[in-house]
């Protein structure tokens, strides 16, 4: 489950929460290559899975599954979904 009192980024959900992307920090070429794709401020996210040994992370961002390395994910900082209960 999200962490409630510290600030979440999408390096620290668990399978099967849902947030909405609240900001976007260390912006460079390949974190402007995600928001191509979708990843940008205001985009509901779910987090899916992650790989053996824990890199990448797949999530699915406006109907398409999107992989991205923990170090890219943790540019993303994030709130839960208003009106989504987070599983556990």
């Amino acid at each position: 489950m999200m962490p409630q009192a510290a600030i979440a980024t999408l390096a620290d959900l668990e399978p099967g929460d849902r947030v909405e992307i609240a900001r976007i920090v260390d912006i460079d070429g390949s974190v402007e290559r995600l928001m191509v794709m979708g990843l940008v401020e205001g985009a509901e996210v779910e987090y899916v899975r992650c790989a053996l040994g824990g890199d990448p992370l797949e999530f699915r961002v406006h109907g398409a599954a999107v992989s991205l390395r923990r170090a890219q994910a943790r540019c993303f900082t994030v709130m839960p979904v208003k009106g989504h209960v987070q599983p556990g």
